[in-house]
Parts: structure tokens; C-alpha cells; sequence
């Protein structure tokens, strides 16, 4: 039996953008704040070695707002949000979940965190660390 996590396929909703990422998803966090609430992110933060964007980096477009850290991308063409940088881990690729080919969302357990409260919630303890 291997301990390897299994590697996933995914991206944005045209498919211009595509990416593998190899990660398991017991770390799924849903975000309350106000951009993840509207774009229905759910997050798997993962280091960029387990991440390869295979197309599209010309189709991204990033957007920044508040403290400017987090590099939220999305596809220039569709508008989908397959996965970004985040303010909570900037040298990570944080994936959503949804984008992942193949994946039963109602099957996972999702943890939860407070980016409303986000300073006071990232004092706490962080699911996905």
C-alpha cells in the first residue's frame, strides 16, 4: 500500500486554464469572508511543489484588494477562480476544490474558518495547519 497522496486534474470552466495538484483532501476548508462566500471557494492550501499549472497562465488575471498579499487569479476568458495565493500562506497555492475534475464534493468533510473575523481566526487554530 503506498502513503502517496493522489494527484488530481482540474481548472477553469472554459479550459483554458488547467492544473494538477497532487494533495489529499482532508485539509478542505470552507471560508466565510466576503470574497470567498461570493466566488464558493473551497480551499486546499497546498506547497507549490505539489501544484503545476499545465496551461494558462496567459489567460489569468489576478485581482488584489485589503492588504494586497493575496493574489486571487481567476480566467480572463470564463471568470472561474481555479486557485490563487494566499494571505494566510503567500508562498502556497491555495486550490479550490470545486475545480478539481472529478471530485464529490457532498463526500468530503469540509472544516471551517472564520475570514470574517479572519486576524482573530488566524490566532486560533487554523484547519488547514
Amino acid at each position: 500500500m503506498s502513503d502517496a497522496a493522489p494527484t488530481y486534474e482540474g481548472g477553469c470552466h472554459c479550459g483554458r486554464v488547467h492544473f494538477r495538484v497532487t494533495a489529499d483532501l482532508s485539509r478542505v476548508t470552507y471560508c466565510n469572508c466576503s470574497i470567498c462566500t461570493k466566488k464558493g471557494f473551497l480551499h486546499l492550501i497546498v506547497a507549490p511543489d505539489q501544484f503545476e499549472l499545465l496551461r494558462g497562465k496567459d489567460a489569468l488575471t489576478t485581482y488584489r484588494f485589503n492588504t494586497g498579499v493575496a493574489q486571487h487569479t481567476f480566467c480572463s476568458t470564463c471568470g472561474i477562480h481555479p486557485f490563487y495565493v494566499p494571505r494566510s500562506d503567500p508562498d502556497k497555492i491555495d486550490v479550490n476544490v470545486r475545480c478539481l475534475d472529478g471530485v464529490d464534493i457532498g463526500a468530503l468533510t469540509i472544516s471551517q474558518f472564520d475570514g470574517k473575523n479572519w486576524e482573530h481566526a488566524m490566532s486560533g487554530r487554523v484547519p488547514w495547519r
